[in-house]
């Protein structure tokens, strides 16, 4: 890492520990009372804490250090993405594909940097395999549905999530060996807009945008949030390649479709009847809660960087 992937980190932790004094100012004023709302914040306060150590530990580490933390990510999103979609046994030699050759091989291909492959590998050669495995087994029932689910996760999961470490095989002009920064900036900004967008909500929210969908979500709560966020971006310019108009361009990009992954993957937790897509992270719901956004947002700018920039 270098001075100023150190004052990044630096500054989050500042306003982690901004949030962390207000967070038990709250909890004092309250008598340390129950508070289903304070005790909440204080939550996902602590589990930023881990999550932002977890990341900064695997920056240390460098190129590799991300492309393992993203894989252990993807292992745990793709667990949950398939654990609450029913399958029957002839999905079994298709999950086991996905989850042990199709994983592992997908951010093998990012390490060595073959964009060639990576980029078509599951869209392409593993969307026609699935299907092609599940077949093998006879079992037709429901068989576009259970077929869709599994490519659904693997997708979602796996090809989604790696165009974050994908970014490290980026070769910008007057970039190099700052691409980690990169990553910093996406994660930062699509994180912050969830963060402002929940908060505009709550303060100033009273139109619901989907209330079958998310009922916390708000018009209000939208555009302060995307609005917060697009600055917030628009003023980490410096850690990126872009111009500040550029960075703005990029924000606001980034931040609309991590709205839009919110809002999908809540339509897909209702169809199954649950909140959260699991318990991994307390305050948080599960992997998948916390990276919708990303799942979204990563892909697309992953190759809007790729053909303007790189």
């Amino acid at each position: 890492m270098d001075n100023n992937t150190y004052l990044v980190f630096a500054g989050i932790g500042i306003v982690l520990l901004v949030a962390s004094c207000i967070g038990w100012l709250l909890k004092w004023r309250s008598g340390n009372q129950p508070s289903p709302v304070i005790d909440n914040l204080n939550a996902r306060i602590n589990a930023w804490w881990v999550m932002v150590v977890v990341i900064g530990i695997a920056f240390m580490f460098g190129n590799i250090g991300v492309i393992v933390l993203f894989y252990l990510v993807s292992f745990c999103a793709l667990r949950e993405f398939i654990t609450l979609t029913p399958t029957r046994r002839s999905d079994y030699p298709a999950l086991v594909a996905a989850f042990y050759f199709a994983l592992p091989m997908q951010y093998l291909l990012i390490a060595i940097g073959w964009y060639e492959l990576f980029s078509i590998f599951i869209p392409v050669y593993l969307f026609l395999l699935l299907p092609i495995l599940s077949s093998l087994g006879g079992d037709s029932t429901r068989f576009l549905e259970r077929t869709t689910k599994v490519q659904w996760g693997l997708t979602l999961a796996v090809y989604c999530i790696s165009s974050v470490p994908a970014l490290l095989t980026l070769d910008i002009p007057g970039y190099a060996g700052r691409n980690l920064l990169l990553i910093a900036w996406l994660v930062i900004v699509v994180q912050m807009s969830d963060v402002l967008q929940y908060v505009c909500g709550k303060l100033f929210g009273k139109h619901k945008i989907a209330p079958n969908l998310s009922p916390s979500k708000t018009i209000e709560g939208f555009v302060g949030g995307v609005a917060l966020a697009t600055l917030v971006g628009t003023c980490l310019s410096w850690i990126t390649p872009f111009l500040y108009w550029q960075a703005a361009l990029m924000a606001l990009l980034v931040c609309l479709l991590g709205f839009a992954g919110g809002v999908v993957m809540s339509a897909i937790k209702r169809d199954r009847g649950i909140k959260d897509w699991g318990h991994m992270i307390e305050g948080h719901g599960g992997m998948l809660d916390r990276l919708d956004s990303v799942c979204f947002a990563a892909p697309v700018f992953f190759h809007f960087v790729r053909y303007w920039w790189a």
